[in-house]
């Protein structure tokens, strides 16, 4: 077989990892992927024709045929929502991930809070605006702390949690006057503030059957104690202890179902990764932040170094109907830690060479073997090569000495995920490859994983 993952971060290369594992997989496509997936044993990067627009999909198609491609897996939100798991059906192309309706989930806030008001699912009160005069108005009758989101796509970087009226005024200029987040936040919702600890749901679907991923739980503040502003994520671990088995039913009887049978009887059945961002509350019960139509990142990394079953028998099998309902899981946590660039989440740096990146034939190859106590793995999301044309039409067997020069590429660099008998062990194990790595600016957090390890610090 021969697969195209779409996306050049953490996420993607995780998954271009996870289906390079697979005996039946021959070749495994990233466009365009990073330094990391261009190392990766029958891995090779490509860089697909130019678009005419967002919404023009069919360098994607073209590549497909003139490459045998048996399967596609989209990773990032941008071409979902604009329709390309749409126009690879057309083409006969198959293509795992859910249709532009469906993905209208997590590309309009709007969309988002209205549906799940109109099929009883559990979320945070919220109105929605277009002024900044009106929206202003209405969070000094609600007052902080409070939420502000911008309506649309805004790299998971369009969420301020205002804990003073004022801070809410300064991000409702910010979206509706300024223009920060561009079309994203021409609209805006504002919510309730939810209290509680957060987590991950993360599922496949074929339409009707659910398979659950591993829970997870992400780290968007960008500093430690969970302060600062919030990031697309700065680490993430598998399982969540705080979702336990009476929380997991009650999220897939009043989330997850939910959305499936609404989608079905609208005539669009969700098919892909579905994502529902959690808040648990002191009693257990869940409530949604927000959904994502793709697999999280970073909660990719960990939850795939656990993963034993074969990613791609499991798409193969959810793009025939036939998910199963569940997977077989390594029942050690993994913990990933995000090393991000300096100046991020408001700027990134490129170009800082990179130094103390493990080897990839040091890395553990083989994270299922519950005879090794402990397993590494460097995911790669914003690095590119500082000699030839960056990570271009690569592949391992390409890529000379002299061009294995790391440099960074983007705000989220890295992710060191490290497989443990304990969460403990995982993190510390991930902090010490982690503090191997450097660059100028490099920032990380040293606290991932804080709220299961004060479960059990063992």
């Amino acid at each position: 077989m021969n697969i195209l993952v779409i996306g050049s971060g953490g996420r993607e290369h995780a998954l271009a990892w996870q289906c390079a594992k697979d005996d039946n997989v021959q070749q495994v496509y990233i466009a365009p992927g990073n330094a990391g997936t261009a190392l990766e044993p029958k891995c090779q990067n490509v860089i697909l024709e130019t678009a005419t627009s967002d919404s023009d999909h069919s360098p994607v198609i073209k590549f497909c045929q003139n490459n045998a491609i048996d399967m596609v897996i989209v990773g990032p939100e941008a071409p979902l929502v604009t329709g390309i798991i749409d126009a690879c059906r057309d083409a006969g192309v198959r293509a795992w991930g859910p249709t532009a309706y469906c993905a209208q989930l997590e590309g309009s806030k709007t969309f988002a809070k209205e549906f799940m008001a109109e099929n009883n699912i559990p979320t945070a009160a919220y109105q929605g605006f277009t002024d900044a005069a009106s929206a202003k108005a209405y969070i000094s009758e609600q007052g902080a702390p409070i939420v502000i989101k911008a309506d649309g796509l805004a790299a998971g970087k369009g969420v301020i949690v205002a804990e003073t009226v004022e801070q809410a005024y300064v991000a409702i200029d910010d979206m509706l006057a300024d223009n920060k987040f561009g079309d994203a936040g021409s609209r805006v919702v504002i919510e309730q503030f939810l209290r509680g600890e957060e987590a991950s749901f993360i599922c496949m679907i074929d339409g009707e059957n659910i398979l659950p991923m591993a829970t997870s739980q992400d780290h968007k503040r960008a500093f430690e104690g969970d302060t600062g502003p919030n990031t697309g994520g700065m680490g993430a671990y598998s399982p969540a202890p705080v979702v336990t088995p009476k929380i997991h039913d009650k999220v897939m009887a009043q989330v997850i179902q939910p959305v499936v049978d609404a989608m079905k009887a609208a005539g669009h059945p969700y098919t892909g990764f579905l994502y529902a961002g959690l808040m648990i509350d002191e009693s257990g019960n869940p409530f949604v932040i927000e959904f994502n139509c793709r697999f999280g990142d970073p909660e990719t990394q960990p939850i795939l170094m656990r993963l034993q079953s074969s990613m791609v028998d499991l798409v193969n099998k959810g793009l025939a109907g036939q998910l199963p309902i569940q997977a077989n899981w390594d029942a050690r946590p993994a913990l990933g830690i995000v090393i991000a660039s300096k100046g991020y989440p408001e700027t990134s740096s490129k170009g800082d060479v990179i130094s103390g990146l493990p080897a990839l034939d040091k890395q553990s190859s083989n994270t299922n073997d519950n005879h090794s106590s402990e397993a590494v793995k460097v995911f790669h999301a914003g690095t590119t090569f500082a000699h030839g044309k960056g990570t271009d039409n690569l592949n391992a067997d390409a890529i000379s000495d002299n061009v294995k020069e790391i440099i960074t590429n983007g705000g989220r660099v890295v992710c060191v995920t490290a497989l443990a008998d304990t969460i403990l062990d995982a993190q510390q194990a991930a902090l010490t490859v982690t503090g191997a790595i450097s660059f100028e600016g490099a920032q990380y957090r040293r606290d991932i994983g804080h709220h299961a390890i004060a479960r059990d610090p063992s």
